[in-house]
């Protein structure tokens, strides 16, 4: 793929540095002063610290306002633009293959950590334990055919209004689709959706300036509801978690990246560095989604495969979440005196994946599934769930952040194997050379003409070509 900013004419390089000096390095070095001054808040002062709880969660409800536009604005954008519809058919199924791959694996890893370290060993379960385990049951008791009908909308327009991710992606694939189709009358409607696209994006970078506030909030309130007592007495199936999470993060993933595109997963991972700041103070990967598509498609990833593979990601590249079901399932069981065979491990934690799919951004919602999971398989064990709600949120993090890495990383791989990923853009920009565009998140200084979408029809490498207009490329 060769490099459109090129097109701007001689005088581009020149113009380049005139532009404004970006300033938001300041803004995640305020997240990091604010995720430090609300550790100092809930621990000094516990009450007021829960009391700021609402501060963490309206920002993060701003940012999951905006899921929903961008991931419509990327797929149509991108499956509209494509030639043929089996490209995308075979990008999904090849995503869906791996994710299933991928999932069997982080269960397998999660089984032999939690049967090595018995964490659940030696506690106490107490009658305010056993209540908190059983609150969490109702939560989690989705079935299977109840998410397969929850993934169509009401309406056409519901998918925006109730915030479902596998429902916008479900009506942005049948626009795309239907745009395909139109050929050259569907032009001005692509057009149209690449400046909303633009408009998106601009206000998301608006929203980001209130992240500081938003991180003291989450982070002041989760320390003053746990306090210390709790992280010291559940700290070995807490950082038992995390190191397995870092494992099979930089391991197995880091493995698999090299393998197969040659890319280092410690740069892939220094280049996603200020979501997973955002990640680790609002403990929610969904906080993190639209940066993701922007950062995939700058890296060099083509936009059908980033605006495919990275929201059905979400919902079912559940890694960090599949590595918590099993050990916590584990943690319960020995902490309830009643361990699960290796026949029980395997029939209730291929459930747990199934029922966990739409958990990947949501805090809590993994502590659910296992509730309701327990529920199903265990009655008897349901209790002991009770034991893991305190230190729940500090692990929701881990899971956060482990299902953020597994998506970035399968958004590079299935690139690369549909032949949709420009490595030398990817070195380029992992170089320095092309800076990420943080006030835009999308680049909006390319040629006369390149603001809007490939015509459908046209040649396949036009859409790869016009893939800086959304990938935040800065000139």
């Amino acid at each position: 793929m060769k490099d459109t900013r090129a097109a701007t004419g001689p005088g581009a390089e020149e113009a380049a540095p005139a532009r404004r000096k970006d300033r938001t390095h300041y803004l995640y070095v305020a997240v990091i002063a604010a995720v430090v001054l609300g550790i100092a808040v809930g621990f000094a002062a516990p009450g007021v610290a829960v009391e700021l709880k609402p501060l963490g969660t309206g920002f993060v409800n701003l940012i999951k306002m905006m899921i929903s536009p961008i991931i419509f604005c990327t797929i149509v954008l991108g499956v509209g633009s494509v030639r043929k519809a089996a490209k995308v058919g075979a990008v999904g199924g090849l995503a869906l293959g791996y994710f299933m791959l991928m999932s069997t694996v982080a269960l397998a890893i999660g089984l032999v950590v939690g049967n090595v370290l018995h964490p659940g060993s030696g506690l106490r379960l107490t009658e305010a334990v056993k209540d908190a385990g059983q609150s969490q049951v109702a939560e989690g008791g989705e079935t299977t055919v109840d998410f397969l009908l929850g993934v169509i909308p009401k309406t056409l327009v519901s998918a925006f209004t109730e915030g479902e991710v596998l429902q916008t992606l479900l009506v942005a694939l049948l626009v795309g689709f239907a745009l395909q189709a139109m050929g050259r009358a569907g032009e001005p409607v692509l057009r149209g959706i690449g400046h909303i696209q633009k408009l998106v994006f601009r206000v998301l970078a608006m929203i980001m300036w209130v992240a500081p506030v938003g991180a003291f909030g989450a982070i002041a309130a989760v320390v003053g509801e746990t306090g210390l007592d709790a992280l010291k007495s559940l700290a070995v199936i807490m950082l038992g978690f995390y190191v397995t999470c870092a494992v099979f993060v930089f391991v197995v993933l880091g493995a698999i990246l090299k393998v197969f595109t040659g890319v280092n997963i410690f740069s892939l991972l220094k280049y996603l560095g200020r979501e997973f700041l955002l990640i680790l103070s609002t403990s929610s990967s969904e906080s993190a989604l639209p940066r993701l598509i922007a950062k995939m498609e700058h890296v060099g990833v083509s936009r059908p495969v980033v605006g495919i593979t990275v929201p059905t990601g979400y919902s079912f590249n559940l890694d960090g979440t599949a590595i918590y079901l099993t050990m916590a399932s584990l943690f319960v069981a020995e902490a309830m005196g009643d361990p699960l065979s290796v026949g029980e491990q395997v029939s209730l934690l291929v459930f747990m994946i199934i029922a966990s799919k739409g958990a990947a951004g949501v805090t809590g919602a993994g502590l659910a599934t296992l509730a309701g999971g327990l529920q199903s398989h265990r009655p008897e064990l349901v209790d002991g769930v009770g034991l893991i709600v305190g230190i729940d949120r500090f692990m929701s993090e881990a899971r956060a952040l482990t299902n953020f890495a597994g998506n970035a990383v399968a958004t590079v791989l299935i690139g690369t194997w549909t032949k949709e990923f420009d490595r030398e853009q990817a070195r380029r920009v992992f170089a320095g050379e092309l800076p990420f565009d943080e006030r835009t998140l999308v680049d909006d200084h390319g040629a006369p003409g390149d603001d809007t979408p490939a015509a459908p029809g046209g040649e396949e490498a036009a859409d790869r070509a016009g893939r800086p207009e959304t990938a935040g490329v800065a000139g």
